[in-house]
């Protein structure tokens, strides 16, 4: 199963109707309209249960409200269901367990349960984190710059995702991550240009590229 990452930050650059679409989410989890919530996350194919304000500062997803406006944990139990993440973070760096607690939301604290990682897997991810975003600003040079929230590769592990699709802006294609044998593989292309596929392996200590001119 593949997942999406919509990083950009920007509204100038997205259809008006996923913009539109992401406020009215917004807009109806920070006031608790969960039957709201759930309808445009379950209903709609604009954006998904991780989607934050395009413009918003704050990067809380309904996840986060749960959290932080305490709602019951069935609320939450139906966005799990609907994909949401448990390991994202706020722009502050808060998942939504960090956010439940610090309120004393108890009841949602086995719900929103995470694995907790190890020093060694903090600096992988970090490693990870740097290299790709390294990789992406080189592989989008030639296109007009974009405010996009990098990719926080610990999702990979953290939700035992198979694929995360990261697409980019006049790209007309983006960016495939998965995770094999501990390392981080990254497959980008354009499908407008012919050739233009490249497969990197990215681990700790760098970022190799191992393949190119597919698709």
């Amino acid at each position: 199963m593949t997942s999406e990452w919509q990083g950009v930050l920007d509204p100038d650059v997205l259809n008006d109707d996923l913009v539109d679409h992401a406020a009215r989410l917004a807009d109806a989890a920070k006031v608790g309209r969960w039957e709201t919530v759930h309808d445009l996350v379950e209903q709609d194919t604009w954006s998904g249960a991780n989607q934050w304000r395009i413009d918003g500062r704050s990067w809380f997803t309904p996840l986060h409200q749960v959290a932080w406006l305490g709602a019951p944990a069935k609320v939450a139990e139906r966005l799990l269901r609907a994909g949401a993440w448990r390991s994202l973070r706020t722009a502050d760096g808060d998942r939504p367990i960090d956010i439940a607690r610090r309120c004393g939301h108890h009841h949602l604290l086995d719900t929103l349960a995470v694995r907790e990682v190890s020093a060694s897997d903090q600096r992988r991810f970090a490693a990870w984190d740097s290299h790709l975003a390294a990789l992406i600003a080189e592989r989008t040079r030639p296109l007009e710059p974009v405010r996009f929230r990098p990719v926080p590769t610990d999702l990979l592990v953290m939700e035992q995702m198979e694929t995360l699709w990261v697409p980019y802006p006049g790209m007309y294609g983006g960016f495939s991550l998965s995770v094999h044998r501990g390392r981080l593989v990254v497959e980008s292309w354009s499908r407008v240009a012919g050739g233009s596929g490249q497969a990197h392996v990215i681990t700790e200590g760098g970022c190799v590229m191992v393949e190119e001119g597919f698709v």
